[in-house]
């Protein structure tokens, strides 16, 4: 399970930095991150480790950034907002499930903290 997002008001932990692998590394399947050439376990099981923990940060940032921009997209004093069906096509989301985001983009905006 994911660890909670640290709110505006709490140090933010630096997670272990995701690098960007070169193209043909990239396309090669068997690469990652390059985990396959650790032989030892305990240093695999720290980076992969590591590596969690930055996925799982990267994912709960970005999930905040989604929220906040679908609380902006819907706001009503923009002549151009969204209907939480509008969001929803645009972000593969349900109806309901980016009705559920606007409001917490909006407790994001507001700098309240999630439930």
């Amino acid at each position: 399970m994911a660890e909670p997002t640290p709110r505006r008001n709490e140090p933010r932990l630096r997670p272990a930095p995701l690098l960007f692998e070169p193209a043909e590394a990239a396309a090669d399947p068997e690469h990652f991150f390059d985990l396959e050439s650790i032989d030892e376990p305990r240093a695999l099981l720290e980076r992969s480790t590591e590596l969690t923990h930055a996925f799982r940060a990267a994912a709960d940032r970005a999930m905040e950034f989604q929220a906040i921009a679908a609380a902006q997209l819907a706001d009503p004093r923009r002549f151009d907002r969204l209907t939480a069906a509008d969001i929803a096509e645009r972000a593969e989301w349900t109806e309901d499930y980016a009705k559920k985001m606007v409001e917490f983009g909006r407790d994001l905006l507001r700098g309240e903290p999630a439930d």
